[in-house]
């Protein structure tokens, strides 16, 4: 189960539903909403930050906030397509490895650490 932040692009919202996985989207339910209430809101429903957002790292190793799990997203606008394969394909196998970990995806790599 993801929760895509306000700033995940739509077409890999699109993509992933046609998984299908079970996507919320911030931009079309909680538009506005504060860091803090997403962290909140994924935890009160057991989903995973799918985010471009680099607060959302600071929130975990900064401030040391448990009980989340984030894919952190990191790609120049023109390898939009291919990030939107990548993760695609990730999560069409699944989202349990993904669980209480800070995974960053590029283009190039995945990096996962335990929260």
């Amino acid at each position: 189960m993801i929760l895509a932040d306000e700033n995940t692009h739509t077409d890999l919202i699109d993509a992933l539903r046609k998984i299908p996985a079970d996507v919320l989207s911030i931009k079309e339910s909680y538009r506005g909403m504060q860091d803090e209430e997403i962290i909140l809101l994924a935890k009160t429903t057991n989903r995973i930050i799918l985010t471009e957002d680099k607060d959302f790292g600071e929130w975990v190793f900064a401030h040391k906030t448990k009980g989340i799990s984030v894919i952190f997203l990191r790609y120049h606008f023109t390898e939009t397509a291919q990030i939107i394969k990548i993760v695609s394909a990730i999560l069409k196998v699944g989202t349990e490895k993904f669980y209480n970990k800070f995974t960053t995806i590029t283009t190039r790599k995945i990096r996962s650490r335990e929260i």
